[in-house]
């Protein structure tokens, strides 16, 4: 059953850049490049690659990020294709091994019994959708800033100095994917705070993944991400998605999302170049 499972992952990891950007091959590599602005994409193994990238695939595909300016990230699932994790290290990168994880459906609990904070989701009709969306990334800015699940001090007021305006086609973008289906938008907040928790989920045919779940570090331990996340997930199988995954940063987040119906099948890789000290 994984190995129809990790099938259908691939298929999606190939799937979602396609429609936004165009597709590099770089021997056992796809780098896929937006064209015009939004956030930058991976390179990952080609689906219909024969053998495992080499570390001269790896090479050549960072030199072309190095010259289009886009980060040098490499993205991969273990499971699939095991042996790119050696490669990846010998490139000089240094790799998050991630928790990949998936929903069981009959675990998933009612959001309402995760916190006592209002979740809803971004309607691309209301006239504060506009709002919504820059409130959501703002949110993600400053809690992924501040990793883990430990509170902190950064809150309401340093999300509102996050929060930048989208220009048109950036909105455009995202009410057109929210309205065909394809993305999906969560806030969790209070009227006298604003948002205090956000995320998202990417959905191709009956495959989705939640991502960019974020809770402001003031308002951490209150069961935000928690029931963010079961809210996307319960609006994902109403919407017909039989597949709904994420990867957690961390063990200790996988355990939040344990809470919510979500079990371990694997380990998703996410490379980027070794920071200098």
């Amino acid at each position: 059953m994984h190995k129809d499972l990790f099938v259908r992952l691939e298929r999606f990891y190939d799937a979602v850049p396609r429609d936004a950007a165009r597709a590099e091959e770089h021997g056992g590599l796809v780098l896929f490049v937006r064209d015009g602005a939004g956030w930058p994409f991976y390179s990952r193994p080609r689906l219909d690659a024969a053998a495992t990238p080499s570390l001269a695939d790896v090479t050549a595909v960072r030199e072309r990020q190095r010259e289009l300016g886009l980060p040098e990230a490499l993205e991969w699932v273990h499971e699939t294709t095991p042996d790119l994790l050696a490669t990846a290290r010998a490139a000089g990168l240094s790799v998050l091994e991630a928790p990949l994880m998936v929903l069981d459906p009959a675990r998933l609990p009612d959001p309402a019994t995760l916190t006592d904070v209002p979740v809803r989701v971004l309607d691309p009709a209301a006239d504060g959708f506009a709002a919504d969306v820059a409130a959501r990334r703002a949110v993600a800015a400053v809690g992924f800033s501040a990793a883990g699940t430990a509170r902190g001090e950064a809150g309401p007021a340093q999300r509102d100095d996050a929060v930048t305006e989208l220009d048109v086609a950036a909105l455009d973008e995202e009410r057109a994917r929210i309205v065909d289906g394809r993305r999906l938008s969560v806030l969790a907040g209070t009227a006298e705070d604003g948002a205090l928790a956000s995320g998202m989920a990417m959905r191709v045919d009956d495959v989705a993944e939640i991502a960019g779940v974020a809770t402001l570090p003031v308002a951490r331990r209150r069961g935000l991400g928690a029931a963010v996340t079961a809210a996307l997930a319960r609006e994902l199988l109403a919407a017909g998605t039989d597949l709904v995954f994420l990867s957690a940063g961390s063990e200790e987040i996988a355990r939040v999302y344990l809470r919510v119906g979500f079990r371990r099948i694997g380990t998703a890789c996410i490379a980027e170049p070794t920071a200098l000290i």
